[in-house]
């Protein structure tokens, strides 16, 4: 059986390269699917910060104390 170099090791006669280690765990495009698919069901269901109870708009109040007449 021939040396195997560094960084590879011999499985059933077959060298492979060594796995290399992972500072992070990456997220799987499922994954990040699933977060924006929930992100955007909680909108539809609970809103992002919508206030129900609008105050409604002020009618404006005319300038003149008196109504103008022709």
């Amino acid at each position: 059986m021939p040396k195997v170099p560094d960084g590879f090791h011999v499985v059933r006669a077959h060298i492979r390269r060594n796995p290399k280690p992972r500072s992070a765990k990456r997220m799987s495009g499922w994954v990040v699917a699933g977060l924006l698919a929930a992100v955007w069901l909680w909108g539809q269901v609970f809103g992002f910060g919508e206030a129900t109870t609008s105050t409604p708009p002020a009618h404006p109040q005319p300038t003149a104390s008196t109504a103008a007449t022709r």
